[in-house]
């Protein structure tokens, strides 16, 4: 079992930057493909950036390329979402999950949510 806890979301204006945490606690941190996904309101949930277990290999969806930056800190426990130049259109509610091998953009191979956090843009 791996627990999730999102931390970091809120009120931010277009252009602004926050940045995500999701502190793992549980089986073996390092032992998972770790990846953010979000729920924009009356929208279904997307994939936003993986990475892999070791950290040397990321992913992004095209709308988030160059403003995201997903990292992890395997020592803390810890995957980190990076976001800066924002957009109205990020505006949602963000969860981490954590997978298999693979940090691929599909839910299915994550077996373990985070409760979300909420961010929102204004413009």
């Amino acid at each position: 079992q791996v627990q999730l806890v999102e931390s970091g979301g809120g009120l931010v204006q277009a252009g602004g930057s926050l940045r995500l945490s999701c502190a793992a606690s549980g089986r073996t941190f390092s032992s998972y493909a770790m990846g953010w996904f979000r729920q924009a309101p009356g929208k279904e949930r997307e994939f936003v950036a993986g990475i892999s277990r070791s950290g040397g290999s990321t992913l992004y969806t095209n709308s988030v390329k160059g403003r995201f930056t997903i990292s992890r800190d395997n020592a803390k426990n810890t995957v980190y979402l990076l976001m800066n130049s924002l957009k109205p259109e990020d505006t949602a509610v963000y969860y981490c999950a954590a997978g298999g091998t693979v940090a691929g953009p599909t839910q299915g191979l994550y077996g373990y949510w985070g409760q979300g956090a909420q961010v929102t843009v204004s413009s």
